[in-house]
């Protein structure tokens, strides 16, 4: 079977016609929330260029933190990108009037619905707090703006108040409304259940705005899609507050490849996203990272050699080059004949069994670790399966 996947796939249960998941990315709202984070307005616009040409869907950025971030969206708004410029701030008219002076089309609004926020955050009522979110949506639409409104912390309000305040929101003529776990307590199970609440009383299309506390972010996000949400919020390498949101990488090729979503993402770009995050931040992706980890794609155990050298795919899902990273191999005490015998040839040195063993033998030995690092290139795969197929040849 051509596939290797073919199996797996069944268990997927796909659908004939998988429903398109859009991303709104928030690298430039909620990436510069992340400590230590703070993009200079050339930067930011190219963040937002190079997210546009990687096919997010809309690109989110706050220009009421200051003027500095103010100059950055009305700068970006102009650059007349594919995906939306959505304009992020708070539930208040003075907000929505300093994204009207950006010229933007698209804006934001958020409000605490939970108990907790609405008396030690916000110190209003629950009545106070849906006059306010009824009112931004409806002079936003006065505007001519399309609006998300955000229920912060909603994953902790009162079921009934949470579908009262959408119901209203969606009265008022809502674009999207954004349903957040926004300190990260909701199991898989849990953000299903708090998503399929809202799906079921009303038809205006949601986000899903999830944060990573407790480390399911990006299992709630996709809980959410089922459950009946159509965008997902990321930063790239999931840089946020605390401990950030999904990553887009991780969310764009799920997407791509897990859930058949009909997006039209540059993944080879991935890397050079995170690389760029790494150079304006100093955040370095921790070696394991899914996708874009410089340990990603690294094999080393020598079972692991001996069949990534003859099919990468054995225990590669995705190919490296798809998303923008190589494929290593690591020699050392793990290697395995195998591994010892690629690394005579890549040494120049006449290689059998015999001697194959004895290298490795002497690997295992030296009990010193990883002692070489060194991509694996497509024309060395070929090479080591040519030789192979040649030498089964001369047996026959």
């Amino acid at each position: 079977m051509n596939d290797p996947n073919y199996y797996a796939n069944i268990y997927n249960a796909y659908n004939e016609k998988p429903k398109k998941i859009r991303i709104l990315d928030s690298t430039l709202r909620e990436g510069e929330q992340h400590p230590g984070v703070s993009f200079t307005n050339k930067q930011r616009i190219q963040i937002a260029w190079m997210l546009d040409y990687f096919g997010v869907d809309q690109i989110e950025i706050s220009p009421v933190i200051s003027k500095d971030h103010e100059e950055s969206t009305r700068t970006i708004i102009k650059q007349g990108l594919k995906a939306d410029i959505v304009s992020h701030g708070r539930a208040l008219k003075e907000d929505i009037d300093i994204s009207l002076r950006c010229d933007a089309k698209w804006v934001a609004a958020y409000l605490g619905i939970s108990d907790i926020h609405l008396k030690d955050k916000l110190r209003i009522s629950r009545d106070e707090a849906l006059k306010r979110a009824v009112e931004t949506v409806e002079y936003a639409k006065s505007h001519g703006l399309k609006i998300r409104f955000t229920v912060e912390d909603g994953s902790r309000a009162d079921p009934k108040f949470l579908l009262q305040v959408c119901n209203s929101l969606e009265e008022a003529g809502v674009d999207r409304i954004s349903l957040p776990d926004t300190v990260g307590i909701l199991r898989p199970i849990g953000m299903y259940n708090f998503v399929k609440k809202v799906r079921d009383e009303i038809d205006t299309p949601l986000d899903a705005h999830v944060h990573n506390d407790i480390g399911f972010a990006l299992a709630n996000a996709f809980a959410a899609c089922e459950a009946g949400v159509d965008q997902i919020h990321t930063t790239i390498d999931g840089i946020g507050e605390r401990t950030g949101i999904p990553s887009l990488a991780e969310v764009a090729v799920a997407l791509t490849y897990l859930f058949k979503s009909p997006n039209d993402f540059r993944l080879d770009m991935l890397q050079d996203l995170s690389r760029l995050i790494e150079n304006y931040t100093s955040i370095k992706p921790y070696d394991s990272k899914p996708i874009v980890g410089s340990s990603a794609y690294k094999h080393k155990a020598g079972t692991h050699l001996a069949a990534v050298l003859r099919n990468p795919a054995a225990y590669e899902p995705i190919p490296p080059r798809a998303v923008g990273n190589r494929r290593r191999i690591v020699f050392g005490e793990l290697a395995g004949k195998t591994g010892a015998s690629y690394l005579m040839s890549l040494l120049g040195l006449e290689k059998n069994d015999r001697r194959a063993r004895a290298v490795a033998s002497g690997l295992k030995s030296l009990r010193m670790g990883d002692l070489i690092d060194i991509p694996l290139e497509d024309r060395f795969e070929k090479r080591i399966i040519n030789d192979k197929d040649v030498e089964r040849k001369r047996t026959k």
